[in-house]
């Protein structure tokens, strides 16, 4: 039958010790809640509505409201949405897509 050696028990209390520390999330920023708001009325005929999204300021997200605006020619808008990184989540902007 084999012994661990000091050095060996040590090593192995060093590296569960490793993966327990990697098994938890850390600090995770949570999605704030999108407010409540009412779309108004369509300016014009023909006006798309864009929803409205978050923007980083001051060491955090506040909301910005939807506008209208007028569609663009041959191009689609992709609306933001939150993404989950490493240390928490970030909010990919929407944007036109040809």
């Amino acid at each position: 039958m084999k012994t661990l050696s000091k050095f060996g028990i040590m090593a192995a209390m060093a590296g569960s010790l490793f993966l327990a520390s990697c098994a938890s999330e850390g600090y995770v920023v949570e999605q704030p809640v999108e407010p409540v708001y009412v779309r108004p009325v369509a300016p014009y005929a023909g006006a798309y509505w864009v929803p409205g999204e978050w923007v980083y300021r001051g060491n955090r997200y506040v909301y910005r409201n939807g506008y209208y605006t007028r569609a663009r020619a041959n191009r689609v808008y992709i609306q933001g949405s939150w993404a989950r990184s490493p240390r928490g989540y970030v909010w990919h902007r929407g944007h036109w897509r040809r």
